[in-house]
């Protein structure tokens, strides 16, 4: 059994989180949601939703999402930028998940996987998912192209600043098992990746509220020292793109797990 989630471990990267996280690309929700033969009657939930950029992406797809968190500040923030009236917000997290929160067609989940007792939460989504549906897993990483070239320094300086996190060792191990071996080993056995390349224009200023973003490297987690973070980003920049913006590739992309058959 994994470790359960660290209360309030992102209780100030909240405040941060729409304004550093990239967006996944709109043609793999379109993408995801044709394959998935998602529909206008379905219902999704994403869980883990945080301030809820995938179930705002899912709403116009289907008759109602539910975002779920067990993070009070996320819900704050994901309420208070306005989502569409099919949107829905729940206090709670995988070890909640049950009868109470009715059927859904897809479970959706962008980089919170990893939080859960991932065996226990696949075999709660079982009971859950409608016949035909699926559960989508969501990540964002960035190609080893020259556009992506700032990024070695500036993953340097946090990687100073995020030693020491027991969290992020245990996931960056050689022992961690990756989240394919779970679905394999659960009903979701069926397995599909997409994957939608762009290159992105971003501002310095959103790279800063990116690291802030995370539960590594939130103002929680490093007290008075993340604003030395911040700083050291921000000299390492300021030489690196003096206009204020750099260029960035990134590849956002879904795992998709259904029942075989």
């Amino acid at each position: 059994m994994e470790d359960a989630f660290e209360a309030r471990r992102f209780r100030t990267a909240a405040a941060h989180y729409l304004a550093g996280r990239p967006d996944y690309a709109p043609r793999l929700i379109r993408r995801v949601v044709e394959l998935c033969g998602v529909r206008r009657e379905h219902r999704v939930m994403d869980l883990g939703c945080g301030p809820g950029l995938l179930a705002v992406a899912f709403a116009p797809f289907v008759r109602e999402v539910v975002g779920v968190d067990p993070e009070p500040e996320m819900l704050r923030v994901a309420a208070a930028r306005g989502a569409p009236a099919n949107v829905g917000w729940i206090e709670g997290g995988s070890y909640d998940l049950g009868p109470r929160f009715g059927r859904f067609f897809l479970v959706v989940m962008g980089r919170s996987f990893h939080w859960m007792d991932r065996a226990d939460t696949l075999r709660r989504m079982d009971a859950m998912i409608e016949p035909g549906g699926a559960v989508v897993l969501f990540d964002d990483t960035h190609p080893n192209v020259p556009d992506n070239a700032w990024r070695r320094p500036w993953r340097e300086v946090i990687e100073r600043y995020a030693g020491g996190d027991p969290a992020r060792g245990r996931s960056q191990s050689p022992e961690w098992m990756r989240h394919e071996a779970f679905l394999l080993d659960s009903a979701f056995a069926e397995l599909e990746e997409l994957s939608v390349i762009e290159r992105r224009r971003v501002a310095v200023e959103t790279l800063i509220d990116r690291v802030l973003s995370t539960s590594t490297t939130s103002e929680a987690r490093l007290g008075a020292r993340a604003h030395d973070l911040v700083r050291e980003i921000r000299d390492l920049m300021a030489g690196i793109a003096p206009e204020g913006s750099v260029t960035e590739v990134i590849a956002t992309s879904a795992l998709i797990a259904r029942r075989p058959g």
